[in-house]
């Protein structure tokens, strides 16, 4: 257990990170999910529509700092690749 009052404060900042970025991880996560289960699906509207949110979600993860910037741009894209397969 932490002893200094700036290792004290070091635990509540990492806790409420790591709660934040929890959130964040789990909304990515789950949104790419709906992404390729739509992709897998035969609407391609549906698929698309899901690709756009999945997408918002992946870029606004990378602002927030969950993800890198490299690391979002490529899951868009390989998202992306699947959708233009697809049609």
């Amino acid at each position: 257990m932490a002893q200094h009052k700036s290792a004290k404060k070091r635990a509540r900042q990492n806790l409420a990170r790591r709660t934040r970025n929890r959130t964040i991880r789990t909304r990515l996560k789950t949104a790419v999910k709906y992404a390729r289960a739509a992709l897998a699906g035969t609407d391609g509207d549906t698929a698309r529509d899901a690709l756009r949110s999945a997408e918002r979600e992946i870029r606004k993860a990378a602002s927030k700092g969950v993800l890198t910037k490299k690391q979002a741009s490529r899951r868009v894209s390989r998202l992306a690749r699947r959708l233009a397969a697809k049609a």
